[in-house]
């Protein structure tokens, strides 16, 4: 799904921002931290709350290689059914923490981020896949990071809300 696609890239391109941050050093070994409600796929994401009255319906997500890898390129393959059109003025809300420190935290416009992604609003009602491939820095602090999106429309229907988080070690 385009929208699940975004938010992936959202989520990976914000843990690929906070971790360039490389005061650290370089990392490679990671872990990932899985809690309840999983989004269905080889992925680390979860759903905020029941996914029932959201408006995207995540059939899978599957990253690849999942634990995804500092220096290497991190491939996303997403599909899921939009039950509305997603029109200019949706939002997302992202959250990225670094431990218990907040990396970032902004509203920012859907239709623009999914420029970034080749898309364009609006997104059609219905089934879609979609594969995209994110390169990752070579150097990630080691630590926790936790990511929260949550994605409404422009009539503040939810689309999506995902959590992650991703715990990358010094190797």
């Amino acid at each position: 799904m385009k929208s699940i696609m975004l938010l992936s890239t959202l989520f990976l391109s914000s843990l690929a921002a906070a971790s360039s941050l490389t005061f650290f050093g370089n990392t490679h070994d990671q872990e990932i931290l899985e809690g309840d409600n999983k989004v269905p796929g080889d992925n680390p994401l979860t759903y905020c709350s029941d996914p029932k009255d959201y408006l995207l319906a995540i059939d899978h997500v599957n990253l690849a290689p999942n634990p995804p890898e500092a220096g290497k390129n991190l491939t996303v393959e997403a599909s899921g059914t939009l039950a509305q059109e997603i029109e200019e003025g949706a939002y997302v809300l992202l959250i990225v923490k670094y431990g218990f420190i907040t990396l970032l935290d902004q509203k920012a416009d859907l239709c623009a981020q999914i420029k970034n992604v080749n898309l364009e609003c609006p997104l059609r009602e219905g089934l879609t896949s979609l594969t995209k491939e994110i390169p990752l820095p070579s150097e990630i602090p080691p630590g926790k990071y936790s990511v929260h999106a949550d994605a409404y429309t422009k009539d503040d229907k939810r689309i999506t809300c995902l959590d992650a988080s991703v715990h990358f070690s010094r190797h």
